[in-house]
């Protein structure tokens, strides 16, 4: 399966032109199986989401589901939403017959009060596609390992953020943690430029299991890259090093 991850800059508050600039990015990079976008790729990440938030049939969401039929790939990102006067940061994994996965950010950022208007997710979310079973996460999830635990369900992450430069470090460093210890291949998209509080220098990666990058996008550039995830290196790679068997057992409460 070949994935594509689109390091974009977001012009805050606008989707029309982000989708329009997501939509070029696309186009210029055919024949991907998956395409990634950022965290809040249309609007830019917003902790006060009035009058910015998206509805649940925004023309974002619509978009999504024109380009992955278009294209016969999916297309992943995540969304600032509103329903019934609650505020959601909504993952959506679109697939080319018009299904939509959905996940709702589960670890809200207090730091910049995203707590404070928006609503968690509970539930954690694996789709199929290609024959990979993939887990969706956003940004500040990264940092809470327990909540993306291996358990056998999954082959690959998905991580769409809006992580600031000051602490780009720990967003690489987590990343290939990930990857390691869940002997799993980790896709990490991060957004460039700058919005009314933060700047962003990206660090978009695909990361295989060893924990070695396999593709990267250019520091503080917008930027599209790509890589193969291999379902018979990895499932060779767990059957010779079991690691994820030996793994302690536990139950989230």
């Amino acid at each position: 399966m070949k994935v594509t991850i689109l390091q974009r800059n977001i012009e805050w508050a606008n989707p029309a032109v982000n989708v329009q600039r997501a939509d070029e990015a696309i186009n210029r990079n055919p024949g991907s199986d998956l395409y990634v976008l950022p965290e809040m790729f249309s609007t830019g990440f917003c902790t006060h989401p009035e009058g910015i938030a998206e509805s649940t049939e925004s023309d974002s969401l619509e978009w999504m589901k024109r380009k992955a039929a278009e294209t016969g790939a999916a297309i992943a990102g995540s969304i600032a939403v509103t329903k019934d006067g609650k505020y959601y940061n909504r993952f959506y994994f679109v697939k080319p017959d018009g299904s939509v996965a959905q996940y709702d950010k589960k670890h809200l950022f207090t730091y910049g009060g995203e707590h404070l208007r928006f609503t968690p997710g509970e539930e954690r979310v694996v789709v199929e596609w290609k024959g990979v079973r993939i887990l969706l996460e956003i940004c500040y999830d990264l940092r809470f390992p327990v909540w993306a635990r291996n358990r056998g369900d999954y082959d690959m992450i998905l991580y769409v953020a809006s992580w600031p430069t000051p602490r780009v470090a720990a967003w690489s460093a987590l990343l290939v943690a990930r990857a390691i210890e869940n002997q799993c291949y980790v896709a990490g998209v991060n957004r460039v430029g700058t919005d009314p509080t933060c700047e962003y220098c990206g660090g978009s990666v695909i990361i295989d299991p060893y924990g070695k990058t396999i593709a990267a996008c250019a520091t503080g550039e917008e930027c599209e890259a790509s890589a193969e995830v291999d379902m018979e290196k990895l499932e060779a790679f767990r059957e010779k090093f079991p690691v994820l068997n030996d793994a302690d057992e536990f139950e989230r409460k």
